[in-house]
């Protein structure tokens, strides 16, 4: 009886989800609704009094609001210019250059930004813009632009990463050094998916540089030689033992505060609107990890990840099989909902089974958040095609939709590369001896 209604809550919050209902609300009210239902008046009290306040005091989440502090003072900088710049110089005069200089401006701006929406939709504003006057076709430009954006899920510091990390008591600096290859391998296979979209028309956003634009390249570099040493002092901190996590999400907070300043970003109010909307977006976060614990304490309760583990075991699937299958899964739900709550949503039951098969905890989380990361473009709801519908009116979500195709075809080419190679995620954390 009990895991039939652990089946029918989790069933419940994704027609939930799929209606539109937010996510963290759908969470809570689906955890108190069951705990109600398994534990009566005692669970009630518990869920609404006590795991509020703990899903959110634990002080490895303070690096939350942090990092995204430092995306926000980011945005402010104008760092997207600069990066798209820059990428422009080095690949531009390639056919299809102005579509792989966005995905390298979006890895890199990623790279300090740590969300895929924000990355979205600060570099399609100036990506956007340009290649519709070099000639390109809507399908081509969005699609760069949208799948560019999902490389701030993955490349580090990313939120979604660290949150995993929380959830399944990871190592943070483990993770963001694993992370780090299979980033350059998705800005690798984008681009790719970018020249060979272009290729497929004739001179398709094909532009040659001018000798101007090359004399400029060196004052280009040196624009955004501030923006590395802020990504080398947070991440190579990190994987120096020299800072914490947090630590040095204060520093990069600290230091994009101080780009943005230099930068003329902070004139005006626009400090203010930086700390207000890092406080609304660390609210939304925090709010869906309480939807999250209250929903998870309900379904643990349930048996529901007990009885997951059990059959696994008793259908005798080995460790390919079982991947497989929870590939399939996030294809699936990332269909209808965002990726953080697929994250907080899903990890809690899915773990267990994760270490009853024996699969590193370590690789499974870059797995997972690659796939995670797929869903944010995939129809019918990919959270990055309804950015870019938002920034610019004039795009077909058709078009949208037609665009992303030959980058969801990389991302599965990824997705193989990861399952067959795993030494390509896991060497770099071994080599620095996490």
């Amino acid at each position: 009886m009990d895991l039939t209604i652990g089946v029918l809550g989790f069933v419940a919050v994704l027609v939930l989800g799929i209606l539109r209902v937010p996510v963290a609300v759908a969470m809570a009210v689906v955890g108190l609704a069951g705990g109600a239902a398994l534990g009566g008046l005692d669970g009630i009290l518990y869920l609404s009094g006590t795991l509020p306040y703990d899903a959110v005091s634990p002080y490895g989440l303070s690096v939350v609001p942090l990092f995204v502090m430092m995306g926000v003072f980011a945005g402010r900088a104008g760092l997207s210019r600069a990066l798209y710049d820059v990428a422009d110089l080095l690949v531009g005069r390639f056919r299809g250059g102005l579509a792989m200089a966005t995905i390298g401006a979006s890895a890199g701006f990623g790279a300090i930004c740590g969300s895929s929406l924000a990355t979205c939709a600060t570099i399609g504003k100036v990506a956007l813009p340009e290649m519709r006057r070099h000639g390109y076709p809507d399908d081509l430009a969005a699609g760069a632009v949208a799948a560019g954006g999902t490389l701030g899920v993955l490349i580090p510091p990313s939120v979604i990463i660290v949150l995993y990390a929380l959830i399944t008591e990871q190592s943070i600096g483990a993770l963001f050094a694993a992370a780090l290859v299979p980033g350059l391998i998705a800005t690798l296979y984008y681009m790719i998916a970018a020249r060979i979209s272009a290729r497929r028309l004739p001179r398709r956003g094909e532009r040659p540089q001018k000798a101007a634009q090359k004399r400029g390249g060196g004052l280009r570099l040196l624009a955004i030689a501030d923006i590395v040493v802020l990504f080398g002092l947070v991440i190579g901190g990190i994987y120096a033992g020299l800072f914490s996590p947090t630590e040095a999400a204060a520093i990069g907070a600290g230091g994009a505060a101080l780009l943005a300043w230099v930068r003329g970003g902070l004139k005006g109010g626009e400090l203010r609107g930086a700390m207000v909307e890092t406080a609304l977006t660390s609210g939304m976060i925090f709010l869906i990890l309480i939807g999250a614990a209250l929903f998870n304490y309900f379904v643990e309760t349930s048996g529901l990840p007990q009885a997951l583990v059990g059959a696994i075991a008793a259908a005798g699937l080995g460790q390919l099989e079982v991947i497989l299958l929870l590939v399939a899964f996030y294809l699936v739900l990332g269909c209808f909902m965002d990726s953080m709550s697929m994250v907080l949503l899903t990890v809690p039951a899915v773990f267990p089974l994760i270490q009853a098969s024996g699969i590193d905890p370590i690789w499974f989380g870059i797995l997972l958040v690659t796939v995670v990361e797929l869903g944010l473009i995939t129809p019918p709801i990919g959270m990055n095609l309804f950015v870019l519908k938002g920034i610019d009116a004039r795009l077909d979500l058709g078009v949208v939709i037609r665009g992303v195709l030959p980058f969801i075809g990389a991302d599965v080419v990824r997705v193989v590369t990861l399952i067959a190679l795993p030494q390509v995620v896991l060497f770099l954390p071994h080599l620095l001896g996490f």
